[in-house]
């Protein structure tokens, strides 16, 4: 299913006695928009509706009916920040009509494939006749909403000595997740003691900051930070989390950087998007460790939701242990804003 979104393909959701064919805005071709999308609705995250000025219930998404006549490049607009309305589009009214479970569990498809959270929907017996008839990948939105509560249990599928210049005595563990989501990785240094609390770093990925050396976060330096105190100090596991960018993936999160470069924060940026602050879900980790055989941690964070989520997941968190290193000009105010937004702990 996020395959196909992501190739800009249409999807059927099953609620009940209702069918809903999604089609991804960033990927809709104009094509498939002409011939699917009459009578369909766009549907926007609350956090974006409310960067266009449209009221919605907090928690909820936004149903926009899609006009008459309507262009692909109106729909594309109202999804994207970076594009200008255009000169014949007008801007929607407030959404009068409640979500339904439909609504939100497209959203949640398109979030989970990394493209940017708006998707329009057609419900009609016949397009969805049709689509059911072309082979469309088709899911019950119960099953939808329902994998947002499962429990993360991503399984070992290998594992090898990795010597690295900041801990030479490493080892690399492939993890993999049976939904077929992204895979995860542990480097554990040393051999840790596990009936101690473990040295252990939750560190999620970030292309820019630690392949490429970015000065706009302190993601590199602590990715290099953790391991040599681990190397120090013995032993310790380093969890490296496929949650780029908070969450929203790589693209969205360049996509954000083009929206501080406009002047917004971090937080707003996301916002403008159609993000919540924070997309990434850090049971991934606790369901890492607990494949590890950890129970007990001494955790290297500024992040106190972090501590919060092991807790909550049967992982002690025995002391939290500070990790403030790569502020630096460029990254200031991002740092602040994290701090005073966010609640990471930055003196």
């Amino acid at each position: 299913m996020v395959s196909d979104l992501r190739l800009g393909l249409p999807v059927v959701l099953l609620g009940g006695a209702a069918a809903t064919l999604v089609l991804p805005v960033e990927t809709l071709s104009a094509d498939r928009f002409a011939a699917l999308c009459h009578g369909g609705e766009l549907v926007l995250t609350a956090r974006r509706a409310e960067s266009l000025r449209l009221r919605v219930p907090e928690g909820e998404v936004a149903r926009i009916p899609v006009p008459a006549g309507a262009r692909l490049d109106w729909v594309q607009a109202l999804a994207d920040p970076s594009r200008q309305m255009p000169a014949s589009g007008a801007v929607p009214q407030a959404p009068q009509q409640a979500p339904t479970l439909l609504h939100r569990a497209a959203i949640r498809l398109v979030k989970a494939a990394e493209l940017l959270p708006a998707a329009l929907v057609v419900t009609g017996p016949d397009v969805v006749q049709m689509a059911l008839q072309s082979g469309l990948g088709v899911m019950d939105a119960h099953e939808v909403m329902d994998q947002i509560l499962l429990a993360r249990d991503p399984r070992p599928v290998s594992d090898a000595r990795v010597p690295m210049l900041a801990a030479r005595n490493g080892r690399l563990h492939v993890f993999r997740a049976p939904d077929g989501g992204p895979e995860h990785y542990a480097v554990e240094v040393g051999s840790p003691d596990r009936s101690q609390p473990v040295l252990v770093r939750l560190h999620s990925a970030c292309f820019t900051g630690d392949v490429l050396g970015s000065l706009k976060c302190d993601c590199g330096p602590q990715l290099n930070a953790a391991l040599r105190a681990m190397e120090a100090h013995g032993s310790g596991i380093l969890l490296y989390l496929n949650q780029e960018g908070r969450g929203i993936g790589l693209a969205n999160k360049m996509r954000a950087y083009s929206l501080q470069d406009q002047g917004f924060d971090t937080v707003e940026a996301n916002h403008r998007l159609g993000f919540e602050d924070d997309e990434r879900d850090f049971r991934t980790g606790a369901a890492l460790l607990r494949q590890m055989g950890v129970a007990q941690v001494r955790l290297m964070t500024n992040n106190p939701a972090k501590i919060a989520r092991l807790d909550s997941e049967g992982i002690t968190v025995t002391e939290r242990v500070e990790l403030q290193v790569g502020r630096g000009p460029d990254n200031t105010r991002y740092l602040d804003t994290k701090a005073r937004k966010s609640g990471h702990l930055l003196g």
